[in-house]
């Protein structure tokens, strides 16, 4: 009488209606459950079953926290090189809001030359030599915009799809839709470089309102690929198992008793992290690939980069793992210091990616993951064709403000056009003019290729069925975009 009575004080409406039978409520609540394919119960990594027929099965994104400028990697300007250093006019300054820019700031062109490349004539930056022998594998897309201006908010709407905390992200939307092939790794892995984290922190690879076994697992390059993972002194495999299975009874009991799903999420964590201590260490030890991969990527065993990690991105694909993120700091060029001036940072910073990149494709296509792997690759948000001025003054420096109206992402793989040169902006980049593209539109699309419906796919929560693409159908699947 006392478990019931404490199940009872412990059970909340939503928690009555999702196990009630009968009603109107209950047929309601069984359809909306039916939004996402279904998982075991013991095990909801398990792999599902797609709406439809996927186009790729793995996601390997590429974010350049900071927003790396548009106008010195892919979008030429030459009306901007002929006003370089005249007052920005007006008009573009009137009632928009920037992060750092002061009173009339002056147009900047750019010190770096463009040459067209591969078949599809595509408009690469000279800091970009490596990806330029590549750009016919990829979709340049130079229509990107979105609403926000501040790091934090624009990544955290790119990424889950909504500027404030608390929503899930891309990532663990991917495994809840469609599980993961491999059950003795994540199913979302994530990756960080560039001395930092980026600005919206962990929330970008949160759950949200999603069973947290469906968040993002940050692995680590040096160490235990993920910390605590290894057992402490004295503490053998048996007994570790013994352990686990007396923790699973416990949670099983209380599960049974309380009906609470995040209970059936930390049995699957515990025992994921105990199958991790043999896989992961396996699979993260990029010391045993060849010495001409090493050659390609850039690779340097033991040590946190760019190029590391995007081996490392290869390797979790090529076992299994769903949604791979990488993420990498420091685009943020302001100009307020000579580590944010693009003349002095910003070739450094190209450098550190244009190889890496370019052998993920190149090593992915040899392999014949490409074709089912979805690489995309960009920041959060634009570059302004302005100089900075951040307080209304010119420093030695030289860098570029947020700008939300206009920047550039490519695509690469998983039924993704090859070759295309998608979108325009303006004479001086300051606007799309042709094929925008919002955030939710590349959500929308990215879960189209991986089987899932973008409408569809939901959660219960607050009353509302959540999407990743928000509450309204404006998202678009971008079929322009599609092989």
């Amino acid at each position: 009488m006392l478990d019931r009575f404490l199940q009872a004080r412990h059970t909340t409406r939503r928690h009555f209606l999702e196990k009630c039978q009968m009603g109107l409520a209950g047929m309601f609540l069984a359809e909306a459950a039916g939004a996402a394919p279904k998982a075991s119960a013991e095990n909801p990594l398990a792999p599902k079953q797609p709406h439809f027929d996927p186009k790729a099965k793995a996601v390997i994104y590429l974010h350049m926290a900071g927003s790396p400028t548009q106008l010195e990697l892919w979008d030429p300007k030459p009306t901007l090189q002929k006003y370089d250093g005249q007052d920005c006019p007006q008009e573009l300054l009137e009632g928009k809001r920037f992060a750092f820019i002061k009173g009339v700031p002056k147009l900047l062109g750019t010190p770096y030359q463009f040459k067209k490349h591969g078949q599809a004539g595509t408009a690469v930056s000279e800091l970009l030599p490596h990806f330029s022998t590549v750009v016919d594998e990829a979709a340049v897309i130079r229509s990107m915009t979105t609403d926000q201006f501040n790091h934090a908010p624009a990544q955290l709407y790119l990424h889950t799809g909504n500027p404030r905390l608390g929503y899930a992200s891309m990532g663990s939307w991917a495994t809840y839709g469609l599980g993961t092939e491999n059950q003795d790794l994540p199913g979302f892995v994530v990756l960080v470089s560039g001395n930092s984290t980026p600005s919206a922190g962990k929330s970008l690879w949160g759950s949200g309102f999603l069973p947290s076994v469906y968040q993002g697992v940050q692995c680590r390059t040096q160490g235990d690929p993920v910390l605590y993972l290894s057992d402490p002194e004295g503490m053998s495999r048996t007994l570790r198992r013994k352990t686990l299975d007396a923790i699973g009874d416990l949670n099983r009991m209380q599960e049974e008793r309380f009906g609470d799903p995040e209970t059936e999420a930390r049995i699957a964590q515990y025992e994921l992290a105990y199958r991790m201590q043999i896989a992961a260490p396996e699979v993260m030890d990029i010391s045993k690939e060849s010495d001409a991969t090493h050659t390609l990527y850039g690779t340097e065993p033991g040590q946190v980069s760019f190029a590391n990690n995007c081996l490392l991105a290869r390797r979790l694909v090529e076992n299994g793992v769903r949604f791979v993120q990488l993420y990498h700091w420091g685009w943020d060029h302001h100009g307020s210091s000579r580590r944010e001036d693009i003349r002095y940072d910003l070739p450094n910073k190209a450098r550190s990616v244009d190889r890496p990149m370019t052998a993920l494709i190149q090593d992915l296509k040899q392999r014949g993951l490409l074709d089912q792997t979805i690489i995309v690759w960009g920041g959060e948000f634009g570059r302004t064709p302005m100089r900075e001025n951040r307080g209304g003054k010119y420093t030695e420096y030289v860098g570029r403000d947020h700008h939300p109206h206009a920047f550039t992402m490519w695509m690469a793989g998983g039924g993704i056009k090859p070759g295309l040169n998608y979108g325009a902006t303006d004479d001086i980049g300051y606007y799309v003019v042709e094929n925008k593209l919002t955030p939710r539109d590349l959500q929308a699309t990215i879960l189209h290729q991986l089987g899932l419906d973008p409408y569809k796919l939901s959660y219960a929560y607050q009353g509302l069925d959540q999407r990743l693409i928000g509450p309204t159908n404006e998202a678009r699947v971008v079929k322009d975009l599609l092989a």
